[in-house]
């Protein structure tokens, strides 16, 4: 079972974040709750957390590219 990373909601109005560090590598071994990468609003610096525990499958938005809030930024595989 694949389980998509999300990028969530901070509030604050914020629509848009820019990746800004992955602290995980595809392939990597990930647990839920663990930060697997670091997203950069224009009001702060934050940590994603993985929504369930396996290995980290794909990145989509790679370090450097702006996402909108709640877009897929990669994927967990079980």
């Amino acid at each position: 079972m694949t389980t998509d990373i999300i990028l969530p909601s901070s509030g604050m109005g914020i629509e848009e974040a820019t990746i800004v560090r992955w602290l995980k590598s595809v392939g990597d071994e990930v647990v839920e709750g663990e930060p697997v990468a670091e997203v950069e609003t224009a009001k702060a610096t934050v940590e994603v957390e993985a929504p369930a525990s396996g290995r980290l499958a794909t990145i989509v938005a790679p370090e450097g590219k702006t996402v909108e809030i709640n877009a897929i930024i990669g994927t967990i595989e079980d």
